[in-house]
């Protein structure tokens, strides 16, 4: 058994904030698969089961918002009796551009919330972490707006596209292993200019024209 958890904040509110982008790839993981979700009170989220490819697997996503979601992540993981290395976490990251994904064994959270929480009440930080860029802030903007905020117009267009690959980036690391999955998919070249770069210069021809 392997789980994987997608991180987020619950409620309509932030459905499709920057926030949200862990709750989207796993949701994306389910579809996939034919999986269904349901609500489970005793370890506060909702959780889904079954093979995806050849690997028995349970997917989470808390119903704790992102500060506590890790209360729910060690409550399930002690039920099931896993290892941390059978855990992977998908979370939002400021420090990468979007569309950059990253796959790895351990690491620090990275002033992630809610891979902060999920590290002190796993009393570890060596378990699965995927971590999916959002971009920076503009400068001088709030990164805690920033990640509550929604994706730009050019970004949402990529938005299917980046949770399709995510979603394939956990399989890989179901059937394949963390080392092999490293090698795959860390390797993804970057992009010479962001969406939102471009978003922002097309927004600066057009008032030079103006």
């Amino acid at each position: 058994m392997k789980l994987i958890v997608g991180l987020g904040n619950p409620g309509k509110k932030y459905e499709w904030s920057r926030h949200n982008l862990g709750f989207m790839v796993i949701d994306t993981l389910a579809d996939q698969y034919g999986l269904t979700w349901k609500k489970n009170q005793v370890h506060h989220g909702w959780i889904s089961r079954g093979r995806l490819g050849a690997q028995l697997c349970q997917l989470f996503k808390p119903a704790m918002y992102m500060n506590r979601s890790g209360q729910a992540v060690g409550s399930l993981r002690r039920y099931l009796g896993l290892e941390l290395f059978d855990l992977l976490v998908i979370c939002d990251d400021l420090n990468l551009d979007f569309g950059q994904i990253r796959i790895r064994p351990t690491g620090s959270d990275g002033g992630h919330n809610g891979l902060d929480s999920v590290i002190r009440h796993l009393g570890s930080k060596d378990f699965g972490r995927l971590r999916i860029g959002i971009g920076a802030p503009s400068p001088g903007q709030d990164p805690a707006d920033f990640v509550l905020s929604e994706f730009y117009s050019g970004e949402r267009k990529e938005l299917g596209h980046l949770c399709d690959e995510a979603a394939t980036c956990c399989v890989a690391w179901l059937s394949q292993g963390m080392g092999k999955t490293m090698n795959r998919f860390n390797q993804r070249k970057k992009k010479e200019k962001g969406i939102r770069d471009k978003e922002k210069d097309k927004g600066k021809r057009k008032k030079e024209n103006e």
